[in-house]
């Protein structure tokens, strides 16, 4: 059966947020705008729940939904060159759905993280 021309795997979006959240916004929102122009429905809930969820007190229930649309998920990519708690809780998750990651630094350039 031919794939619609329309499909788009979902892939999800895992990068920084917390810290300099301002610049970490800007560089999710690359991150996603590259998965997109490569063909892809970039899931990035950190673009998303911080519009209505409170940082400081609702982080765990934001992290917890994200990692909920992670499993409608077929890949997870890992994108920036700092690890903060939320990403490795949902990579932890990641890693027991066996879900497949690939890892990428700032500049979206694919890098193996066991060289």
């Amino acid at each position: 059966m031919p794939r619609d021309e329309n499909f788009r795997p979902m892939i999800f979006i895992c990068s920084p947020f917390a810290g300099d959240e301002a610049k970490n916004i800007v560089n999710a929102r690359k991150y996603s705008r590259y998965a997109f122009d490569l063909g892809y429905l970039p899931i990035t809930p950190h673009l998303l729940f911080p519009q209505y969820l409170n940082e400081l007190t609702e982080r765990r229930e934001g992290i917890h939904m994200g990692i909920v649309l992670m499993g409608k998920c077929e890949e997870v990519r890992v994108f920036g060159n700092q690890m903060t708690s939320g990403m490795v809780r949902e990579l932890e998750k990641a890693k027991r759905w066996r879900k497949p990651i690939r890892f990428f630094d700032k500049d979206c350039k694919e890098v193996n993280i066991n060289a």
